[in-house]
Formats: structure tokens, sequence, C-alpha cells
């Protein structure tokens, strides 16, 4: 299967985890802020440092599916459009302290989550 139609299946996949994982976290917050855009960008940013910690090292994965799963299934599944659409929203209506909290939590829990990620792969595969 070509690159293409791999990024083009992982981002199906992607799309619809986050369909699936977003809607979950908005429904159990119950409110207006923004959680499931949050929580699905946090996630994806742990697997994204997690998956490239572990195809860089001992994991053995060919290129194109190493490909597949970071820009494909993980492109499709995090949302930084619809962050950054959700935070307009929120400094239109008024709320610039949600907005800010919005940004703030996405941005620090985002490189936190990052981190985490690769150190579990580096502690758990010795990469």
């Amino acid at each position: 299967m070509t690159k293409l139609a791999l990024i083009f299946l992982g981002s199906g996949v992607g799309g619809t985890f986050r369909y699936a994982v977003a809607g979950w976290a908005q429904r159990l917050a119950n409110g207006s802020f923004p959680i499931g855009t949050l929580v699905v960008n946090v996630t994806g940013c742990l697997l994204i440092g997690f998956l490239t910690a572990a195809l860089s090292g001992r994991v053995l994965v060919r290129e194109e599916y190493r490909t597949a799963l970071l820009i494909g299934l993980l492109g499709g599944y995090t949302t930084f459009s619809t962050f950054g659409m959700e935070t307009f929203a929120l400094l239109n209506a008024g709320q610039a302290w949600r907005a800010l909290l919005n940004i703030a939590a996405s941005v620090v829990l985002g490189v936190a989550a990052v981190w985490a990620g690769y150190r579990a792969a580096e502690a758990w595969l010795g990469v």
C-alpha cells in the first residue's frame, strides 16, 4: 500500500477516534468549556511523544507505517484548528479568562504529555 493511502486510512481512523473521545469527554464534563478538544489534544501529544520515542528506538517499523501512525492517525486525531476556533468563540463571547485557560492548559499539558509519553517509551522499551 502506498504511503499516501496509509496516511489516508490513518487519518480516517484518527478522526473517528477524535469524534468519539472528544464527545465522551465533553459529555462527562457537561459544561461550556471545550474539555473534549483539550482531552484529545493532550492525549494526542502523549501518544506522539510515546510513538516518536518508541519508533525511533528498538521498535522497528517500516517508514511508511511510522508515517501512517504519526501523520495519519495522530494528525486525524488531534484538533489544533478546532482548538483555535473554540478559543476564538470563547473570546468572542466575552469569556477571555476561559479562553486564556484553554490556551494555557492546552500548551502546558500538551508539552507535558509529549514529555511523559517520550519518557514512558524510554522506560518501558529501553529506547
